[in-house]
């Protein structure tokens, strides 16, 4: 299988919620995280591009779903923020609303990669999050970020209890888990390789790839 040339992506439209949503052809996946875990930065440390996903100094900026074509047939999505954004609940409602709604209804959605802060993972919200994707039998890449924030042993011990409570839960052959660090590009690799998995589609619609 190819690699993809995730430096090529770019952003293509915003909708609000699942029905202004691009024709669903092809495959795309998913970000989502807390509004301070990192989420643009991974999109932007990803594709090499540190102004493709808008990053803010202010959690909950993002309200859209954004979506990053990567070829014709090959999309990144950039999920709105959800957990410390400081909006009115009626709004905080509404967002949550449309992430379920694309989680379970977006057919052309091939995963997900979940965002937490390493230094705080599994806060309710990302229950919340990777509960509606269990239910919708989405497969989840969980990217615990800002690793360099931790010395290398506390790293490797909240990846470690990440994966005991998913083997607990049995979700581990569904959900996995990473460490991943957007300012030392921590994970990127192993991010890549999920991603060309998703990604990956039928060898009669034309992909835009990079050689090995």
């Amino acid at each position: 299988m190819s690699r993809i040339n995730y430096s090529k992506a770019y952003f293509t439209q915003s909708a609000p919620s699942i029905r202004q949503c691009p024709p669903e052809t092809g495959a795309e996946v998913a970000f989502a995280g807390r509004s301070n875990a990192g989420k643009s930065s991974s999109i932007n440390t990803l594709t090499s591009n540190h102004k493709l996903a808008r990053t803010s100094k202010t959690p909950g900026r993002t309200q859209l779903i954004n979506f990053f074509e990567l070829s014709e047939n090959q999309r990144l999505v950039d999920l709105p923020g959800y957990g410390y954004a400081k909006v009115p609940l009626k709004m905080k409602q509404e967002w949550e609303r449309n992430l379920e709604e694309y989680l379970r209804e977006r057919r052309c959605l091939k995963g997900l990669v979940l965002l937490m802060d390493v230094r705080h993972p599994m806060q309710e919200f990302d229950t919340m999050m990777l509960n509606w994707a269990i239910e919708a039998e989405m497969p989840v890449r969980i990217l615990l970020t800002k690793s360099d924030k931790l010395k290398k042993g506390p790293a490797q011990a909240t990846l470690l209890a990440v994966r005991k409570h998913l083997v607990d839960a049995q979700v581990d052959d569904l959900v996995s888990a990473q460490l991943f660090s957007s300012l030392k590009k921590t994970g990127v690799d192993l991010l890549m390789k999920q991603l060309n998995e998703w990604l990956e589609v039928p060898e009669t619609e034309e992909t835009d790839t990079e050689s090995e």
